[in-house]
Order: structure tokens, then sequence, then C-alpha cells
């Protein structure tokens, strides 16, 4: 399974971003889709995760803020991100469960919120 990640960039607070990261190769079984993030100097930690049912789990911090979506057809999950805050600064990472129990990752891509 690859994932390929697209979105992210500069905005300034209270702005929108809105990233998309499309999955291909033998993707049967794709259970759960949703991304982490990653700061400088901090952990990876959960953002948002749907699964194959539509079932969305959200990172506390999110505040109603962000909303994740999945396109099944297109192997796809989509997060639209309003009202950024600086905190919310941090490379993204795609995450894909197979079977559950197969991980796999994106390559990340740099959100930079400006106050």
């Amino acid at each position: 399974v690859q994932l390929q990640a697209s979105g992210g960039g500069l905005v300034e607070a209270g702005g929108s971003l809105r990233l998309s990261c499309a999955a291909s190769g033998i993707i049967a079984n794709l259970d759960v889709m949703g991304y982490y993030r990653q700061a400088p100097g901090s952990q990876r930690e959960l953002v948002a995760t749907i699964n194959s049912g539509g079932y969305r789990e959200y990172a506390e911090f999110v505040e109603g803020r962000f909303t994740v979506s999945r396109d099944s057809a297109k192997n796809t999950v989509y997060l639209q991100m309003n009202n950024l805050k600086p905190e919310d600064t941090a490379v993204y990472y795609c995450h894909a469960l197979v079977a559950r129990y197969f991980e796999y990752w994106g390559q990340g891509t740099q959100v930079t919120v400006s106050s």
C-alpha cells in the first residue's frame, strides 16, 4: 500500500487548509484512514481518523475545527482544517490500517500557521 498525500502549506491564523491522501496498491480491507501530526520536539499524535463504517475519532485539541472524511471509491481520506491556530503547526502524516493489523504512513506534509 502506498499513500500519496497532498495539501498543506502556509496559512495565517484563522485560515483553512485541506489535506488529502490517496491509497494505492493492494488495498483490500482498508479499515481505517486518518492523520497524525508531529511538531518539532514533540511526539507524533493522532489528529483524526475515520473507519470503513464512517466512524470518526478526533483528538481533543481539534475542538470541532477539523473534519475528516473519506471517499471509499477513491480510497482517499480528506482532512478539512478550519480556524487554524499557530499551535497546529506540524508535519501531518497520513495513516492507513489494513486488515486491522498492517500500518502504512504517507510521506508527511508541512502545515505552518502564522500568527
